[in-house]
Order: structure tokens, then C-alpha cells, then sequence
């Protein structure tokens, strides 16, 4: 990527507005996960978009069409992988990311608005562009509940992860102290846990954003 590529989005984009939430593979730098988001809020604390039901997205797959967690932990993250698209199913995912910060949080509802869950997702601090944001998941989750109960999911990727070579005992190192750091914002119930986000709804106006047929470009590609 050209440093000019490279170079942050500074402006900050309006409620409504629509992006694209993307994971790129660790080594590769591939985009393999695509999301169409709509965003809630964006300031200099806080990113906010909605994931709403039925959004079309890109997730990998085995090249055989075998879904990813369908494959044994020992080959998951060496057979050979592809992209397909598909539609989210279930209700819809407000995600929450802070500048910098090395995770986001993602909220999760029942239907009929019954809320149930917050995800502690652990990635790369995002890097903006002017078509949305771009991480590399970090496969070490933490699953949060109303009454501030957690538990660590995940582990065994992880730790798979760093069997097969595929992230170094530095970047594990990074991401365990990473999820410490989470831990200790949720025994405090610090931000955003105790924001009130959990009664949040969207606006009624938004439609469901496209996938567009270019969602792997790249901001090297994109004009400004």
C-alpha cells in the first residue's frame, strides 16, 4: 500500500451515511470478511454502525463451499480458503470501536428487542479510509452479559492460530495483554458497557445497505 494510501480518513462520517467493515487475513492482507454497516455515531471517542438483518456479506469458506467452523481445528487455518457471499441471518449487530483501541464491542438482541449479550471482539485498531474501516481479527473473544458476567471464547483458535505459524509469540503476546485490558474495563463496567447502548434502536428510515461489487478494493484504489 502507497503511503498516500495509508494516510488515515480524517473526516468523520454522518448518521445514515454507509461503510464498509472489512477483516483482512493475518499474512495475507487479503479482505476475506465484508460487512455493509450504517453508521450511528462517529466523533473522535467513538465509531458506531449497524449491522441490520439480512445485510449481504462476504465471509470465507473452505474452496469446497465447507463453512470455516465446519472444518477440525487442526486444518482450519491451512486448508485452502475462498470468499463467498451471504446474507446475515438473525437479528441485527451494533458494533462500538474507540480510536486506537485493539478490540471493538459488538451488541447482540433476541427478537423483539430483548437484548442479550456483548461481544468483545479483539483486533487491529481499525485503519479508516474513505469507504469505511479495515482490521485483522485477532481470534481471542470475550462474550459479556447483563449481569456482568464474561467468559473467554475462542481459546482453541487462538492457540491453533499460533501453532500453525499463522500469528508469532509476539503478536500473541500483544493480544493477550490486549484482552487483559478488556477484562479490566469490564470488571470496572467502564465504556461502553455502561453507556446504555443496550436500548438503542435504528432508525426506522434506514434501509438495508448493498454489498458492492467492488468490496475488496483496496484505498490505494479508491478515489478521494
Amino acid at each position: 500500500m502507497t503511503a498516500s494510501a495509508a494516510s488515515q480518513h480524517s473526516a468523520h462520517w454522518a448518521p445514515g451515511d454507509r461503510i464498509l467493515w472489512r477483516y483482512r487475513g493475518i499474512g495475507s492482507g487479503d479482505v476475506h470478511i465484508c460487512r455493509p454497516v450504517t453508521v450511528v455515531q462517529d466523533t473522535a471517542e467513538l465509531l458506531a454502525v449497524w449491522m441490520a438483518p439480512g445485510t449481504e456479506c462476504v465471509k470465507p469458506v473452505l474452496t469446497d463451499g465447507t463453512p470455516v467452523h465446519e472444518e477440525p481445528l487442526a486444518t482450519r487455518y491451512t486448508a485452502p480458503r475462498t470468499t463467498t457471499r451471504a446474507h446475515w441471518h438473525g437479528t441485527g449487530v451494533l458494533k462500538l470501536a474507540r480510536p486506537d483501541e485493539p478490540w471493538s464491542v459488538w451488541l447482540f438482541w433476541e427478537r423483539g428487542w430483548r437484548f442479550r449479550s456483548w461481544y468483545v471482539n479483539l483486533e487491529e485498531p481499525r485503519t479508516r479510509w474513505s469507504g469505511g474501516v479495515d482490521s485483522e481479527d485477532h481470534f481471542l473473544d470475550i462474550s459479556v452479559y447483563p449481569d456482568r458476567s464474561w467468559f473467554w471464547r475462542d481459546e482453541d483458535e487462538f492457540a491453533q492460530a499460533q501453532r500453525c505459524g499463522l500469528m508469532g509469540a509476539a503478536q500473541a503476546e500483544r493480544v493477550r495483554r490486549a484482552g487483559a485490558a478488556a477484562v479490566e474495563l469490564i470488571r470496572a463496567w467502564g465504556a461502553p458497557f455502561s453507556d446504555g447502548w443496550e436500548d438503542w434502536r435504528p432508525d426506522p428510515a434506514w434501509t438495508v445497505p448493498d454489498l458492492p461489487a467492488d468490496w475488496d478494493r483496496t484505498p490505494a484504489h479508491t478515489a478521494p
